[in-house]
């Protein structure tokens, strides 16, 4: 994903996005008349909901709910319990009810009516299961539930990609389904990046705008195989080792170093996860001369070692 959008934020929040979900994205395209009310469990899933007509209502247990219409979209990125409604207290049946399938059953894309009377609302809904390992500190400071309203997303990449999905709802062609899947990838990736770009209280925030910090990151995230040491690392950035590691630390909470070896890891378990090569190669790929220095980073970093991580991936896949 690091190449669908050719901008050094974007590209991190992309390679961020594909090594915290697993597989590929589920969705669903939703036209429900009034009344209706559909349930969310909990789960290792990462879900989001773009409106792209009518209006409804998001209530998470213990916040009041919130009104959404036409263009705002919603990413419950750590997978709580949540439900969406006509109106506010209707009673709600599990979505895999309504729908018939679960988003995580592997099955490809479905289209759910609910007929009725009522004014409608359209909307996508989709997910991805969230992989096994350390997360990365950049969404770990999500809330539970990100809503970007249309009018902070108008104008923007955001913006862009829920119109296009708002015009891919109802088309009929027979490449609709990978459009979608495209679409939704960059969807992802613009949601976040909005959302960090309007949220420079959060340190990833200030992390990813500011100059030295953002510029180290782009560098660890185009080349982690390279041999990088703090002085590699400053020479690139342009910046005295001292004031690279204090403003890295305050920032991302880690050290240059830290990051760049954290990141390593989380490339390992996406190849290790979704692709076939070997763990030498792996290990290569992600910068160490010794397959078993690799292999014991490894399972410092999950608990795991590769061969087995790989194994109760595909398992449980």
């Amino acid at each position: 994903m690091g190449a669908v959008v050719n901008d050094p934020v974007a590209d991190i929040v992309a390679d961020v996005v594909a090594t915290t979900r697993r597989g590929s994205l589920m969705y669903s395209r939703n036209r429900f008349h009034a009344p209706w009310g559909a349930a969310f469990p909990a789960g290792n899933l990462a879900s989001f909901h773009v409106i792209t007509a009518g209006a409804c209502w998001l209530t998470v247990d213990g916040a009041d709910p919130v009104q959404l219409t036409g263009g705002d979209v919603v990413l419950i990125p750590s997978g709580v319990a949540h439900q969406l409604a006509d109106a506010p207290q209707r009673p709600t049946r599990p979505m895999s009810e309504i729908a018939g399938r679960t988003l995580d059953d592997g099955a490809p894309p479905s289209d759910v009516v609910i007929e009725g009377d009522g004014p409608a609302t359209v909307w996508i809904c989709g997910g991805y299961s969230l992989a096994a390992g350390v997360r990365h500190p950049l969404t770990s400071v999500l809330p539970d539930v990100v809503v970007i309203t249309a009018a902070e997303a108008r104008g923007t990449g955001l913006g862009a990609a829920v119109d296009l999905i708002a015009a891919e709802v109802d088309g009929t062609d027979p490449g609709a389904p990978a459009v979608m899947a495209s679409l939704v990838d960059l969807l992802l990736v613009y949601l976040l990046r909005t959302w960090f770009a309007g949220h420079h209280d959060q340190a990833w925030g200030r992390a990813l705008s500011d100059p030295t910090v953002g510029t180290a990151l782009s560098l660890i995230h185009a080349d982690p195989g390279r041999a990088w040491t703090l002085d590699t690392l400053a020479r690139a950035t342009g910046t005295p080792r001292a004031t690279l590691t204090r403003r890295f630390a305050t920032l991302t909470g880690q050290s240059p170093m830290a990051y760049v070896a954290a990141w390593r890891m989380s490339m390992a378990a996406r190849r290790l996860r979704d692709g076939d090569a070997t763990v030498r190669q792996i290990a290569d790929e992600v910068g160490y001369d010794s397959e078993f220095a690799f292999a014991r980073a490894f399972k410092r970093a999950t608990g795991s070692a590769p061969g087995q991580y790989r194994k109760l991936a595909q398992t449980s896949g």
